[in-house]
């Protein structure tokens, strides 16, 4: 009975939309306009990230259907309507609160958007003096120089009135979906809310499957599939395109006649012409069971597009996910369809299992806006990586002086913060990035989590590590340090069982088959923990002498249980591997250590190469002299 109750309130609520609409079908263009934009305000409120309607709809219709999307809509729960309700609750309908949130969370504006930046950078340079300068003229030079290469090898449209920058089609529209909670890095004030940025084409594709067929068959004549290359944590299938040059050919071609003038059309708010837009960084990626995916990641551009080259059907897995949406959300596109997007939204691809799925993606400049807060926060990563820590700070500071909201930036500082062992200011900056994203970010839990096991604090790291692998369960890193600290708190089966989904991400983590290995050694399943030792072995080297030890360790402990049962030949064979083990592991933890590159570990194994050699001395002495209960 309330179910009917519920439904019929629907269905009358749905019916007052349609009689309002009715009434109001000779409103002018704006009415509409606003209309459209409190639908979404209000969809974005409860939680959603996906609106429905055609781009290419009336307004009058756009309207009808996202206020129909709202009546049908309920509210989610848990972090997004915590802090959503906090930024636009349902009792502030005022114009003057709308503006609130604008200033706040990105969007609005008015003042050109040039002398805007000028007369903010002016004001920095005189907060932060000559070396802030001398950064920003340096982020212009760079900028200059990666458009002007750009046209080297892509497609750029003359400014001079001849090139279309209209874009048009009856049979391809285009799904707007959230961006999540915080605008893109740069030009952040430029994007109104709710951000519905990431546009993934509908109906028709931009190109047919025979059409990208023909595409990925020039691609491999020139090498595509035979190439691989690093990238975050995962191996990469695939080449850029200034490596192939005939698929260069006809990804300018697409840029011309489709993808600049797609762009203008769906980003008018930063475009002013397709003349603008430069391809800085495109490639052709082959993902398959050897290559499965990517980590989750930003792209480094101020706008972004995907192409999907393979149709659905060619592999089992993949796809792309959004991380705010939450990793089981795999956006449609089969082949031929595309997603654009602004480049700093958290994404990664799904694992593929079997098959081969091509994607072809961009990263996009505009030539009249220079990204200097994705050129500080990068240069500010390079100074950190090659330890200029105070460089690398300053150049975080300036970027979050420009846009307070670049999570990234407050990310990378308070891992400098935990490096130099000042947890509380680390602390207080990831969780000032975590509170922007609403706690979607696997990076900043996984940063958060070690922050507060640095400080002892380990029933909250552990929730903390939880709640990072609830959206991204395909770290292997993260779930190797989880298993850690539950086994800390005694938890030995959740120990394993992150241990176990550890490797089964990436089979040459050594460290997670060392620490099974002890786990099952401790249990008495040595034949178990003697698998673990050996697969250990074959991984790194700096695992691999920690490998030879323990399996040292357990042979003996084998041949000590062999020979009390009286199987002596077996007993001599397991001391005399044990012995060798150490043999062999002896001179490659000397030479890292006479090399400086070792860590204390390397100290306390090779303490105790003497004591373990010594000993496999006795056990073999005792065999061969064949006595037996050798305890």
């Amino acid at each position: 009975m309330k179910r009917q109750l519920h439904l019929a309130a629907l269905a009358c609520a749905a019916l007052a939309i349609e009689t309002t609409l009715a009434a109001e079908l000779t409103a002018d263009d704006d009415d509409y306009q606003s209309r459209i934009h409190q639908a979404k305000l209000d969809l974005w409120l409860r939680g959603e990230f996906a609106y429905d309607y055609a781009s290419d709809a009336d307004a009058s219709t756009t309207a009808a259907n996202l206020e129909m999307q709202v009546a049908n809509a309920s509210f989610r729960h848990g972090p997004i309507r915590e802090v959503r309700q906090r930024l636009y609750g349902s009792s502030c309908r005022r114009e003057s609160c709308l503006e609130d949130l604008l200033g706040i969370r990105g969007g609005g504006g008015g003042v050109e958007y040039v002398t805007r930046l000028e007369e903010q950078l002016a004001d920095l340079g005189t907060k932060f003096g000559q070396p802030f300068m001398d950064a920003i003229e340096k982020n212009k030079a760079e900028h200059t120089a990666d458009c002007e290469r750009s046209c080297e090898l892509f497609y750029c449209a003359k400014d001079d009135g001849n090139n279309s920058d209209e874009w048009e089609s009856r049979t391809t529209s285009f799904q707007s979906y959230s961006f999540g909670a915080v605008p893109p890095e740069d030009f952040s004030e430029e994007f109104q809310f709710p951000l519905d940025l990431i546009k993934v084409t509908q109906g028709d594709p931009l190109f047919s499957a025979e059409e990208s067929a023909q595409v990925i068959k020039q691609a491999e004549s020139e090498g595509v599939d035979k190439n691989e290359y690093k990238s975050g944590k995962y191996k990469l299938g695939g080449d850029w395109l200034v490596n192939l040059p005939e698929t260069r050919e006809w990804f300018n071609r697409a840029l011309e006649h489709n993808l600049f003038p797609i762009l203008h059309h769906l980003f008018p708010e930063i475009i002013r012409s397709t003349s603008v837009l430069r391809a800085h960084s495109v490639s052709l990626l082959k993902y398959n069971s050897t290559h499965p995916r990517t980590d989750i990641h930003i792209d480094n551009g101020i706008l972004a597009m995907t192409l999907a080259m393979s149709p659905q059907s060619d592999y089992v897995g993949g796809g792309t996910f959004y991380e705010h949406m939450g990793a089981d959300y795999v956006l449609p596109m089969d082949v031929g369809h595309g997603t654009f997007r602004p480049g700093s939204v958290r994404h990664g691809g799904h694992r593929v299992t079997a098959g081969s799925r091509y994607i072809l993606g961009a990263f996009l400049l505009l030539e009249d806006h220079v990204e200097h807060v994705r050129r500080l926060k990068n240069r500010g990563a390079e100074l950190r990586t090659s330890g200029d820590l105070t460089g690398a700070v300053n150049h975080f500071e300036w970027a979050l002086a420009l846009n307070p909201r670049c999570t990234t930036c407050l990310k990378d500082w308070a891992e400098i913060l935990l490096s130099q062992k000042n947890f509380v200011e680390a602390e207080e900056k990831i969780r000032n990035a975590l509170e922007l994203l609403e706690g979607q970010d696997s990076d900043a839990l996984f940063t958060l989590g070690l922050i507060l096991s640095e400080q002892g604090k380990d029933d909250e790291s552990i929730a903390v590590y939880k709640k990072s692998v609830e959206l991204n369960g395909e770290d292997a890193e993260l779930c190797y340090n989880l298993g850690i600290k539950l086994g800390e708190q005694g938890d030995t089966k959740g120990e394993l069982a992150m241990y176990k989904k550890t490797v089964s991400i990436d089979g040459n983590f050594g460290g997670a088959y060392i620490n099974m290995g002890t786990i099952l050694a401790s249990s008495g399943d040595l034949a178990s923990a003697e698998v673990m030792f050996l697969k250990a072995i074959q991984c790194s080297e700096e695992v691999r002498t920690k490998g030879m030890f323990n399996l040292s360790l357990l042979l003996q402990q084998k041949a000590n249980n062999l020979a009390t049962s009286g199987n002596l030949e077996e007993a001599k064979a397991a001391i005399i591997e044990a012995s060798k083990l150490l043999d062999d592991a002896k001179p490659l933890i000397d030479a890292r250590i006479a090399l400086g590159g070792s860590n204390s570990e390397d100290a306390m194994y090779a303490s105790q190469f003497k004591p373990m050699r010594v000993q496999c001395h006795r056990v073999l002495g005792q065999v061969m002299a064949g006595g037996g209960g050798m305890g």
